[in-house]
């Protein structure tokens, strides 16, 4: 990580609201509170570790506002809005110096069919290969081997890491970040038992997926039969996903890894779905709704509800009816003293 800033330029980028203290080397390296060194930035991102701050050995660390503590010597603490997101612009600076965007153009090892077109200002690395009607924004970024489908779109400012693919008609919105693996328009999983053989349904639709969505690596999102499988503007998808045929997505949802959702599911607005949830088929899950991890939804779920276990209910009962198990065996060894203790004054 080449990180070099000096406390000034940090409280800069930062739009620290106060500065407590002062630091007099640069910023070199960041590390959480209890690992840092001198030269280290950390930051506070959670009230419960309040009490690590006053031990930590960083140079410099990021506080929310109701922090009252007081530097070290030779430390500087700055006082912003939210220090885990503060955090993340910083990181965001970061990010751009360890992975640089090569200067536009096509990499003589890529295939580009005659009809496909691709933005001046777009870059498609080494033995990507674009079929014939593929459209490739300004200042799209593929990496090494991507492929882009028969008249698929990437949107402008797109990022698409290494052996991503975007199969036929198939659109990927603006500022979109799909990680390694990801393959959008998978065929979709169809079949109909048809005098005692399974017959494929043929999945001839579309993914539709919105702007500023990222998507994690080795995630699917298969075809829809007809129409098309969407993901809203803002949503973001963690590693190891699968989107089944017609599911739509709606904005800044949270899909954790290893979600699974049936085809023609609605997941609208905000909701967040724990990692390893599973969603069946042909549902509706409400605005902002959560599903714990490893939870299975098997009903609608209304707006705003927090469920879970497997088939998924309402958290508190799902917490209440889990301390009752651990109650049993107690329970068993009860009824078995009275029944004896019964059989005996018979």
């Amino acid at each position: 990580m080449n990180l070099h800033l000096r406390p000034d330029e940090l409280a800069f980028l930062c739009q620290a609201q106060a500065r407590r203290g002062s630091c007099p080397v640069p910023v070199t390296g960041i590390a959480a509170l209890t690992e840092a060194a001198p030269g280290d930035l950390s930051f506070l991102g959670n009230a419960r570790y309040k009490g690590e701050v006053s031990a930590s050995r960083a140079s410099v660390i990021l506080v929310p506002p109701d922090y009252v503590g007081a530097p070290r010597p030779d430390q500087e603490l700055l006082v912003v809005p939210n220090p885990s997101a503060t955090l993340a612009l910083i990181c965001a600076r970061l990010e751009q110096e360890l992975w640089p965007r090569p200067a536009p153009g096509i990499h003589p090892s890529a295939v580009v069919a005659a009809g496909a077109q691709v933005a001046t200002s777009a870059t498609v690395g080494p033995l990507c290969v674009l079929e014939a009607g593929a459209e490739v924004g300004e200042g799209v970024h593929l990496q090494a081997q991507v492929f882009v489908g028969r008249s698929a779109r990437v949107g402008e400012g797109s990022w698409l890491a290494p052996g991503v693919v975007v199969t036929a008609e198939c659109t990927v919105g603006r500022r979109v970040r799909l990680h390694p693996g990801v393959v959008v328009g998978a065929d979709g999983f169809g079949y109909e038992l048809v005098q005692g053989r399974h017959t494929k349904v043929p999945q001839i639709g579309r993914v539709e997926i919105g702007d500023d969505v990222e998507i994690g690596a080795n995630t699917t999102l298969d075809r829809a039969r007809f129409g098309a499988t969407t993901v809203g503007d803002g949503t973001k998808i963690d590693n190891l996903v699968q989107i089944a045929h017609n599911v739509r997505i709606g904005r800044h949802c949270i899909l954790c890894s290893q979600v699974g959702i049936s085809g023609s599911t609605v997941i609208e607005d905000y909701a967040v779905l724990g990692g390893q949830a599973g969603i069946a088929g042909h549902l509706r899950l409400g605005k902002g709704a959560k599903v714990g991890g490893g939870a299975a939804v098997t009903t609608d779920l209304q707006a705003g509800v927090f469920v879970n276990g497997s088939p998924a209910i309402p958290l508190m009962l799902e917490r209440r009816i889990a301390i009752l198990k651990q109650r049993l065996p107690d329970l068993f060894r009860r009824v078995e003293t009275l029944e004896q203790r019964l059989a005996r004054e018979k």
